[in-house]
């Protein structure tokens, strides 16, 4: 392992160090007016909700590593206390981008990346109309984390109205996951695109504890076959079966069956059986994967 600390680096190459480590991050497209109406548009990674009752969102329009300068969010934050939050999908994403360029005070970012600008509700600061789901938000509090470059400046908003397109809903009024098509940031120019096959599912720990790994037979823990992720599966189960349903299963299972009645030695059936089990935890059957394991 290589161990850094935060001064082992200079500002700019540890700064993209931890953005890359850190990743992929949920994206803040944030609008803001400042005292004038003047509207500005900008993204922010440093973004994530923290509650739901109330909703509050954070985020940090950092203070720049080059010159330690401030931005306009942060500025325009300071004087009104409002914030539309609203999140990116592919479809937006190079747009997103654009705005990020540092224009000058008074340029408007909705016309320079060719955004829409909608009117929010509760706030004075417009909605981009491109986004699948925006939030209008109080801000309640900024805290400062410093006052060098890099510094963040935790903007603490609490949502009160949130708006959906309802593209992206099922019909029983819920987000889509794949629809949304969000977007994530990583490091230098990289981002990543949360649709497709990129998507999968983690069952959630069971209401009951699960087993946990230290309960696995010796034999199972030393598998040169099954993954970390495997073991998290297996470990998740709240009981494992008994001798019974293991006998049930032998007879039902073709291939289990085929396993143990080979002439293979013990190791060659385990290695079977194992790699058995991981093609039934490829299909999110963890129960059936421990009678396999247990056959032998």
């Amino acid at each position: 392992m290589k161990t850094l600390g935060p001064k082992d680096l200079p500002l700019a190459q540890f700064h993209n160090t931890l953005l890359t480590a850190v990743a992929p991050r949920p994206i803040c497209f944030a609008s803001t007016v400042d005292s004038n109406g003047a509207v500005n548009l900008a993204p922010f990674s440093f973004f994530n909700i923290f509650g739901s009752n109330p909703v509050t969102f954070i985020f940090s329009p950092a203070r720049r590593v080059r010159d330690n300068s401030t931005k306009h969010t942060l500025n325009n934050i300071l004087e009104t206390k409002e914030v539309v939050i609203n999140v990116v999908n592919y479809a937006m994403v190079q747009q997103m981008s654009l705005a990020s360029c540092e224009y000058s005070k008074g340029i408007n970012e909705f016309v320079k990346a060719g955004l829409t600008e909608l009117a929010s509700v509760k706030v004075k600061a417009p909605r981009v109309k491109e986004s699948p789901v925006q939030f209008e938000c109080i801000v309640k509090e900024v805290i400062e984390t410093g006052n060098e470059g890099g510094a963040g400046n935790l903007i603490i908003a609490e949502m009160v109205l949130m708006h959906i397109n309802p593209e992206v809903m099922n019909l029983d009024g819920t987000l889509n996951q794949q629809k949304m098509d969000l977007v994530g940031r990583l490091g230098s120019d990289w981002y990543v695109r949360a649709s497709g096959d990129a998507l999968f599912e983690v069952a959630k720990p069971a209401k009951n504890l699960g087993i946990g790994f230290d309960q696995f037979p010796e034999l199972i823990k030393k598998s040169s076959v099954l993954t970390g992720n495997d073991f998290g599966k297996l470990g998740n189960v709240e009981t494992l079966p008994d001798a019974d349903s293991i006998e049930i299963y032998k007879k039902m299972n073709k291939d289990l069956q085929a396993i143990l009645t080979s002439s293979g030695t013990n190791q060659e059936k385990h290695l079977a059986i194992e790699l058995l089990a991981k093609k039934l935890l490829e299909q999110n059957e963890p129960h059936l994967a421990w009678k396999v394991l247990l056959a032998l």
